[in-house]
């Protein structure tokens, strides 16, 4: 089964991928802004960039300091 570009339902696919790029946009800029992180910043840097989709929510969740 050979699937090309032609064949993926991009109406249905481009929103999600823009919803995760202002997510993941988000995250960084608020991860950049932070003066201290729960953790060293480069490392949820890394995260919010490498793991897709969880990386950022995890950085909301878990990496900012609620001080």
């Amino acid at each position: 089964m050979n699937i090309t570009l032609n064949d993926i339902p991009w109406g249905a696919i481009a929103p999600i991928i823009v919803l995760q790029l202002i997510l993941m946009i988000t995250a960084l800029v608020s991860c950049m802004r932070e003066e201290k992180t729960n953790g060293p910043k480069w490392l949820w840097i890394l995260i919010i960039l490498f793991i897709s989709l969880i990386g950022p929510v995890l950085y909301f969740v878990v990496g900012r300091r609620n001080d």
